[in-house]
Order: C-alpha cells, then sequence, then structure tokens
C-alpha cells in the first residue's frame, strides 16, 4: 500500500475517528450516523475486497478469512481483528475485537460497531455475491469476549 501522506502516512489516531463520529451524531442525531457511517463501511468493504481480487471469488472460507484478517488487521489498515467467520445455516457469523467504534467505549455502553460491521457486511456481499442484511448481536461492551455481526441473505 502506498502512503497517502508522504510524512504522517496512510493512517490517523483512534481519538480523531471518534471525535468525527460523535461529532457527527451531534450534528445528525444516532440515527442518521448509524446509516451514514453503516453505508460508508460497507461501500469501503465492497471496494476492498475487489483490490483484493476476491469478488464473487471460488476460494475456501478460510483463504478469505485469512487476506482479509492480513488487511483489516495489524497487517493492514488495523480496522479490527477478525478472529474468525463462520458460515452457518442461513448466512454468516464473525467474530471480531479492537474494532475502532468500540474501542475507548465504557463497558456498559449501548454503542454498536457500525463502520466496521459494514466494512465486513460490504466484503462479504462482495465475496459471496449477494446480498445480506447485517446486524451486531454480541458486545465486547456488554461483556462478550468478542463483538459478533450476523449476516442473513434477504429474501
Amino acid at each position: 500500500m502506498s502512503a497517502l501522506r508522504p510524512k504522517l502516512d496512510d493512517y490517523s489516531s483512534i481519538v480523531c475517528t471518534k471525535a468525527i463520529i460523535l461529532g457527527m451524531e451531534d450534528a445528525l442525531g444516532a440515527k442518521a450516523t448509524a446509516i451514514a457511517l453503516t453505508a460508508a463501511g460497507r461501500k469501503r468493504g465492497k471496494s476492498l475486497v475487489q483490490s483484493l481480487g476476491l469478488s464473487k471469488t471460488s476460494e475456501s472460507l478460510e483463504e478469505v478469512t485469512a487476506k482479509l484478517q492480513a488487511a483489516l488487521g495489524e497487517q493492514g489498515t488495523r480496522l479490527c481483528l477478525i478472529h474468525n467467520i463462520e458460515q452457518t445455516d442461513d448466512g454468516f457469523k464473525v467474530y471480531v475485537t479492537e474494532d475502532i467504534c468500540t474501542s475507548g467505549e465504557p463497558q456498559g455502553s449501548d454503542r454498536k460497531c457500525l463502520f466496521t460491521l459494514g466494512a465486513v457486511w460490504g466484503a462479504l456481499e462482495e465475496v459471496v455475491g449477494k446480498r445480506f442484511q447485517g446486524k451486531h448481536t454480541d458486545s465486547v461492551l456488554q461483556g462478550a469476549s468478542q463483538n459478533v455481526f450476523e449476516f442473513k441473505p434477504f429474501a
């Protein structure tokens, strides 16, 4: 990946990103911000998968998971750590930690992953070639060991 900024490189801090989110919530309201951040994440996830050459891929779920882990984790953009992508009877479950959305939030907070959920959502849609409905079901802020995102195909 090439640097977009010659001295500061491609990344900025979680503190600044959280300030953007809170500012959007103040200006637009929580619901409009959630819609905007999730949509932005979906767009990012789709473009990431396209750049990795994984659109409608025949690669195994394990191979796709490893490539997304690298692209979004420590070796990549550092958006989150993807621990597992599991296919269920009616969709997928994705297990993540250290996502940008819940970082720094107090235990018990009802904050949901928005951009991160969207990024994983868009990535899965692009990999599989189907539309999904996504939901943040388990949260590290509510005592879970990992954030869990569930994706079910539109009927």
